[in-house]
């Protein structure tokens, strides 16, 4: 027997212990990927598409290289509930795995001692963590030194071009250089072109070249990207009202459980409130969703407990439920590659299953936002780099924050983009400058957001597009096989639908005509603001506090949402409020609940919409029979900075630069009126002032939340 079928027959064995199945055989490609890992020892590419089994291919080899004598595999994941679905399906094989993530750090002794002792077959670390200073100064050169075989999942993340800008994917090619010769190394992806392909294999074959020449280059081992099981469409309405009705119409008709996609978190939490009111056990998903709620969301719907998570893209590449039974876009992603990444978590282990995506109008707005919110900056980068190097020492993420005003989350992005070109380093007790040339990519860069630019396009093609859909995402995702599916609209005819009940539209339209959001209270004066030549520090004088206050909604909302874009759209013109958006705000007013009645109005001084502003006051105070105090006055040309700074540059630019002074201001709330609010603190130090001034409460209302 040769040395490929005794390979073959052993792996098998692993095979059907995996899937619980005397019956299992490979697919096309499996095995072969399988052989080139533990005989061959070589460096390999999997794409293919999701449900294929590209985690049989790691786990069987896993197995196969330990029971040779390797050491334990390392797999490289994106996404914490990947993680827990990967546990899962390991221990049914007899796979011994353990992770090192940020939710576990009081299990991080026993895994080290674990790993120690020889008792674990595969560290599932998320990329992250390779550059966390203690795990990638003591433990990650032993377990390089030992390691059976290196796995990186999701590996379309290595790439720029991939669906998502994830600065800690590019490090993973300087660990992929630093493998030993003759260790495996495995990547997959579900969602790759021909062009991210090639960059990805180029990341694989780094450092090969210095440990042997004759060593064969990166396998590649691509199958067909059809999912047979899918049936595509796409419904067009004219407004989000419609798309809302259709849901609340037909959403029992859908096959099974399934996932509600939206692009921004309030859109999440709307829907979901809406269709829970309308009698749907459904839930909401996002990031900023509890951890341990999203591990009991993700039960409920693996279970068919709830009829659907609505949810952002948080739960994307991370859930795995071979049998759901629908995926219902509400907005469209901003590429094919992305779509194709979120239906494919449909039809895995059924026959059938629903897709269909209602796009909105705002979707290019949304994309851009989060398109240009990811890019780094020049001058940003070369603010933290002259900092880092003026402090002579580490400086931690909050200490530099207080420094370059730059906000926490855009941040810590940018010193990982920072970090991976090698122009600062991750040490304890913080960030410091290397000394290292660097210089803005800027070509890079704007070759990543043409890109950008040109996926979005390609995605209103294949909303557009008159032919087969699913063949128009393999044609996007550069898959030769691509043919006419014959089950999507386009080929079969509208599978879905299209009639909504009046009643449905009248819930639909009502839920989005509601008005009023909280403006959270500012209770504790940022820290370093004190370092700006602001003489305040730690908790706001209660006496100087603003009360909680409104808002008419989000710029993100599906309901007033896209009025509130219109009116601060770029090159929109300043006029008097419009009198539907007047209506609403006398509405969250009346709704508002206070337990004193303002007894004046006050506005805010605006730069850029000074008419909006004062009208809105005037007509507030009309309506409310209230007096119109005015304008609180700008000191010495009024605010500086620009909105997006940090909490304690926010504050030094609009400290000591507002006065009440020209304004009677009696002994009673004031209600002080702004155009929208981005961090609060604009409203803070203006209700601090009124506050001095007399006012016995300040009620901050604003047309629009940024988010």
């Amino acid at each position: 027997m040769t040395a490929t079928a005794t390979t073959r027959i052993e792996a098998l064995g692993v095979l059907r212990t995996l899937v619980g199945r005397d019956d299992a055989d490979f697919h096309e490609g499996q095995f072969e990927a399988v052989e080139a890992l533990v005989d061959d020892r070589r460096r390999a590419l999997v794409v293919q598409r999701t449900g294929w089994g590209k985690s049989a291919v790691y786990f069987v080899s896993t197995l196969l290289l330990r029971r040779r004598g390797a050491g334990p595999t390392v797999l490289v994941s994106p996404l914490l509930a990947l993680m827990r679905d990967q546990i899962a399906a390991a221990a049914r094989a007899g796979v011994r795995a353990v992770k090192i993530d940020s939710t576990n750090a009081h299990e991080w002794g026993d895994v080290l001692a674990r790993l120690d002792r020889d008792e674990v077959d595969v560290l599932l670390v998320s990329p992250e963590r390779l550059n966390n200073p203690s795990f990638r100064d003591e433990q990650l050169p032993q377990l390089v030194a030992r390691i059976g075989l290196l796995v990186v999942d999701e590996a379309h993340c290595i790439s720029d071009w991939g669906h998502d800008f994830r600065p800690d994917y590019r490090r993973l090619r300087d660990l992929i250089a630093r493998m030993p010769a003759g260790v495996p190394v495995l990547a997959t992806t579900a969602t790759a072109n021909s062009r991210v392909v090639a960059d990805v294999a180029e990341q694989l074959d780094a450092g090969m070249a210095e440990t042997d020449a004759s060593t064969p280059g990166v396998l590649t081992i691509r199958g067909p990207l059809a999912r047979a099981s899918l049936r595509l469409g796409v419904l067009r309405l004219p407004d989000s009202p419609r798309r809302l009705a259709w849901l609340i119409s037909h959403l029992g008709d859908l096959p099974g459980s399934g996932i509600i996609y939206t692009l921004t978190v309030a859109a999440a939490n709307d829907t979901a409130r809406l269709l829970h009111e309308r009698g749907y056990d459904v839930r909401a998903y996002t990031g900023q969703t509890d951890t341990d709620e999203r591990e009991e969301s993700e039960a409920l719907l693996k279970e068919n407990r709830v009829k659907a998570l609505v949810a952002t893209s948080a739960l994307g590449m991370g859930f795995d439920k071979p049998d759901l039974g629908f995926v219902v876009h509400l907005g469209a992603p901003s590429s094919p590659v992305s779509y194709y990444q979120q239906v494919g978590r449909a039809g895995r282990a059924t026959d059938s299953a629903d897709v269909l995506l209602l796009p909105g109008v705002e979707d290019r707005d949304i994309w851009h936002y989060f398109a240009t919110a990811s890019m780094p900056d020049r001058d940003r980068a070369e603010r933290v780099l002259a900092a880092l190097a003026a402090a002579g020492g580490p400086m931690s993420t909050p200490a530099l924050e207080a420094v370059v005003d730059i906000r926490r989350t855009p941040l810590e992005l940018l010193l990982k983009v920072l970090d991976v070109d090698g122009a600062v380093g991750r040490v304890r007790g913080g960030w410091i400058a290397t000394g290292e040339p660097w210089a803005y990519d800027e070509e890079r860069y704007r070759r990543i957001a043409a890109e950008r630019i040109a996926e979005q396009q390609h995605m209103i093609d294949y909303e557009e597009t008159p032919g087969c859909r699913m063949e128009f995402l393999q044609r996007s995702l550069d898959d030769d096989t691509a043919a006419p599916c014959g089950r999507c609209d386009n080929c079969a005819g509208a599978w879905f639908p299209t009639t909504i009940g009046s009643a449905a539209t009248d819930a639909a339209a009502a839920a989005l005509d509601r008005v009023g959001v909280p403006i959270e209270v500012r209770r504790q004066w940022p820290t370093g603001a004190d370092r700006l030549g602001v003489p305040v520090k730690g908790r706001i004088a209660a006496g100087e506090q603003a009360t909680e206050g409104r808002a008419l909604g989000r710029l993100t909302d599906l309901g007033w949402g896209g009025a509130l874009r219109d009116l601060f759209a770029a090159g929109a013109a300043d006029a008097s409020v419009p009198q539907n958006v007047l209506g609403a705000c006398v509405r969250v007013l009346a709704d508002w609940g206070w337990e004193n009645r303002p007894v004046a109005v006050v506005a805010m001084p605006s730069r850029a919409k000074p008419m909006l502003v004062d009208s809105l006051a005037r007509g507030i105070a009309e309506i409310g029979r209230l007096p119109f105090l005015g304008t609180l006055d700008l000191v010495d040309g009024g605010p500086t900075g620009q909105p997006g700074g940090n909490s304690a540059f926010r504050v030094a630019g609009v400290w000591g630069r507002f006065s009440a002074a020209g304004l009677d201001i009696p002994a009673g709330p004031v209600l002080l009126v702004d155009d929208r609010v981005d961090s609060g603190w604009t409203l803070t130090v203006a209700a601090r002032e009124l506050r001095r001034a007399g006012a016995t409460e300040v009620l901050p209302f604003a047309l629009a939340l940024r988010g």
